[in-house]
């Protein structure tokens, strides 16, 4: 590098992701389903928004044990007894998604986006480190699209819902609570609020 030249960072890949689960931790409960689109890149130049439908993934999961909440079960609809016969062993679904997180974020370094990003992420990084033992996106990188809200807003977090929000940030999509849709939905949102100046602006 030549003297004064600013070292230029990494590139970021935004992933929307959503999960659902049957109760509110993981370990005594279990993540069901897991969707994730790619929302966009950003580097020293800018934001650069995907197409939310062109890189996806899904998997519907193997409860890992008996213990659920039947309202967060009646959430998603999932079927436990279906996903006890039919679902992805944790272990091969997160190998799976480490390895896609892995190809389509190459050059880039992947950030899990989410809405609210808190109870996706828990889930997230407890099962990648108890069936993978590794995450790709470390241990910390995590965007809540509700603080970058507030942020730019100019609210208290607490006061931030979609329902407060511009319509135009939002997404047209549905928020049907079927994690592909979810993610896909909230990958435009994102995108959305990463090309908005703020309140007042």
């Amino acid at each position: 590098m030549l003297p004064g030249m600013a070292h230029r960072p990494r590139p970021s890949l935004y992933i929307s992701v959503d999960i659902e689960a049957d109760g509110p931790i993981p370990g005594p409960y279990s993540m069901l389903s897991l969707g994730a689109a790619v929302a966009g890149r950003q580097d020293a130049d800018g934001y650069t928004p995907a197409d939310p439908e062109a890189a996806t993934f899904y998997r519907e999961l193997r409860p890992i044990g008996d213990d659920f909440v039947p309202e967060a079960l009646a959430v998603s609809g999932l079927d436990r007894a279906r996903l006890a016969d039919e679902g992805a062993e944790p272990a091969v679904a997160m190998r799976e998604f480490g390895a896609w997180v892995r190809d389509v974020s190459q050059g880039a370094q992947p950030v899990m986006c989410g809405y609210p990003a808190s109870y996706d992420w828990m889930f997230l990084y407890w099962y990648l480190m108890r069936f993978t033992g590794e995450s790709p996106f470390g241990h910390s990188g995590c965007l809540d699209m509700k603080t970058l809200y507030a942020t730019k807003s100019r609210l208290p977090l607490r006061a931030v819902a979609k329902r407060t929000m511009p319509a135009g940030l939002l997404s047209r999509r549905r928020h049907t609570h079927h994690a592909l849709d979810d993610a896909i939905e909230q990958a435009e949102l994102f995108s959305n609020l990463m090309a908005w100046p703020g309140a007042g602006v």
